[in-house]
């Protein structure tokens, strides 16, 4: 019974062991939320003027707003004036109001979005636009 036991013992010795073996330190890898740079708010005034002065199409001009609108900022008056005419070059009067509407839903209160109206009064009254705000006055 003793040999039997000493073969036994002898041969699990032997053997691969599946046993539980400490675990290894894997390389941590930690993956950074972005790889770009913080972009200023001038360059993205910047960027976004110059996308809107070469936009070609409504759908360039949709786009370009799509983008700039889902950032978490209010585009400058710069950026809205681009804007504005890029839609209005397109032809395409209702986008060019839609923009200001657009406005109106980022600016955090009514005082900032009447500075925006007045300091781009010049530039409605040059396109001809007329806004929901003109057409329909609350009492």
């Amino acid at each position: 019974m003793r040999a039997q036991f000493l073969s036994t013992v002898l041969r699990a010795a032997s053997r691969p062991s599946f046993a539980v073996r400490p675990a290894r330190t894997a390389p941590l890898f930690v993956r950074h939320a972005s790889g770009h740079a913080q972009e200023s708010f001038e360059s993205f005034s910047e960027r976004y003027v110059n996308f809107f002065q070469n936009a070609e199409d409504l759908f360039e001009v949709q786009r370009g707003l799509n983008n700039c609108f889902a950032h978490d900022l209010v585009p400058s008056p710069e950026v809205v004036e681009a804007a504005v005419r890029a839609a209005r070059r397109v032809n395409d009067y209702a986008t060019a109001i839609r923009i200001f509407e657009g406005v109106k839903e980022k600016v955090e209160n009514k005082q900032q979005y009447e500075l925006y109206l007045q300091e781009l009064k010049p530039l409605r009254e040059e396109l001809g636009l007329t806004l929901k705000e003109e057409l329909y006055p609350s009492s």
